[in-house]
């Protein structure tokens, strides 16, 4: 650890030492002391009991403004008042019906016409809707084998836990990656037919296809990935993968779990390149655990009572639909995502400004309500080049940022920010006066040797 982010920790210990006495007990009934591995961090974590627009509140009073916004969830920002009310009043009606309720079929069209779609199937989280995407993709072409990418997370399904976050001992051939199980667990049967490939590499993809062209059922990616940072594609490379989803006949599926809140329409706001099928979540709900899988007739249409499996207790349930009907039509209305972008941009530029005028080996990306900052002396572009990146300086800088009262991403150097809907042009200049501070503390921080510069 260097001695900048020791400073910014020891300081941030003790402005939280309520959140330390939470995790004391927390961890005797609860492992590590959280119910998501990536919710903890060293040396614990801070436990939070309010929220409200762009600001959070910890255990200790502590007050912050928020760019993890729940890891993407809270484009419409915390507790927005227009989705509260949606909720509080459904409540009143009722919390489940173990039926079907009047007002969802409202809400599959608005996802219908946002997105480009025919028809759609709601479920509850990411993880549920990758691994029924996976299962319309195998039902519908006959086929097993399913490609992923590199880097790309698509929830906890063992079909697709694969090549999250492989070691460097363990990842194999950059073009031609090794399948590695992320976690103790998963049977080498649950992911013999899961094929990884490299982002941003056709060449390298289309071999992989090739030489299964008779087994490949699917293709599943984020369409720009947010789990090795933000990582944008090259030009031309999902529109390659399109032809090659037409050319060998597999299901092209966009995991848009991140994306869909991050572009008014989706990735096709972004590239205009139109999946088979796509899965949605997080900012759909405006805080609330849903998400679908969509897409083209021909492939939703055969799932078939008794034949192709999608069920849940809580699909659809009506306390998630109502506060989606109203983030969809009255929050997330493309006027307040574009200002939003506006202000992600912006936010952008700042911090490459502050980069430059400081000569800090750092790189930006960023597009739509999103963005990320990587410490290292090459653009990412794939897993292998974020391995290059320097995860203490990123500590360093998020705890430095922290004791500023700015949370500036997600708590791990593989995540971004979200510029929300009610984020101000006052909290984008506060979050760079903070950056302009706190570079100079990062700056202290020098790379261990084991890191290597090139790929």
């Amino acid at each position: 650890m260097s001695a900048s982010q020791d400073e910014e920790m020891r300081k941030l210990e003790r402005a939280t030492p309520k959140s330390k006495a939470i995790y004391e007990k927390a961890k005797v009934d609860v492992p590590f002391g959280v119910h998501s591995t990536y919710r903890y961090s060293d040396p614990y974590p801070v436990y939070f009991t309010r929220s409200k627009g762009t600001r959070l509140w910890d255990v200790d009073g502590n007050e912050y403004t928020d760019y993890n916004m729940g890891f993407g969830v809270l484009a419409a920002g915390h507790s927005h008042p227009l989705v509260v009310r949606a909720i509080r009043e459904q409540a009143a009606r009722g919390t489940d019906f173990g039926f079907e309720w009047e007002q969802t079929p409202k809400y599959a069209r608005m996802i219908c016409d946002r997105f480009g779609v025919d028809q759609v199937r709601l479920s509850n989280t990411g993880g549920e809707a990758t691994m029924y995407a996976t299962r319309f993709a195998r039902s519908f072409t006959g086929r097993s084998k399913i490609v992923k990418f590199e880097g790309c997370y698509h929830g906890g399904n063992e079909t697709l836990l694969v090549s999250v976050k492989p070691s460097k001992a363990k990842e194999g051939d950059p073009r031609f990656p090794n399948a590695v199980p992320s976690t103790l667990g998963i049977p080498e049967s649950s992911y013999r037919n899961t094929l990884v490939a490299p982002f941003n590499d056709l060449e390298a993809v289309e071999e992989i296809v090739r030489k299964n062209a008779d087994d490949v059922a699917g293709m599943i990616l984020e369409p720009i990935p947010m789990n090795m940072g933000f990582v944008l594609p090259k030009p031309g490379f999902l529109e390659g993968l399109r032809s090659l989803a037409d050319q060998y006949g597999f299901v092209l599926i966009f995991d848009e779990i991140k994306t869909c809140g991050k572009f008014y329409g989706g990735i096709r706001d972004y590239v205009n390149v139109q999946p088979d099928l796509i899965t949605l979540g997080k900012a759909i709900g405006g805080g609330v655990p849903i998400s679908a899988v969509a897409g083209k007739r021909k492939i939703m249409e055969t799932i078939v009572p008794g034949v192709v499996s999608h069920a849940g207790t809580f699909n659809s349930n009506p306390l998630c639909v109502a506060a989606g009907i109203a983030t969809l039509s009255k929050v997330l209305t493309k006027p307040a995502m574009n200002r939003a972008a506006r202000f992600s941009r912006t936010l952008a530029k700042g911090y490459q400004d502050v980069i430059d005028d400081e000569g800090l080996r750092a790189h930006m990306s960023q597009a739509g309500l999103s963005g990320a900052i990587a410490f290292s002396s090459k653009p990412v572009t794939d897993w292998r080049s974020f391995q290059a990146c320097d995860t203490g300086k990123w500590f360093a800088y998020c705890f430095a940022m922290m004791n500023r009262g700015i949370i500036p991403a997600g708590p791990s150097p593989d995540e971004q920010w979200t510029v929300s809907v009610v984020h101000t042009k006052d909290d984008i200049e506060e979050h760079l006066e903070a950056f302009k501070e706190v570079v100079g503390y990062v700056k202290k921080y020098d790379k261990t040797a084991e890191i290597v510069e090139a790929i």
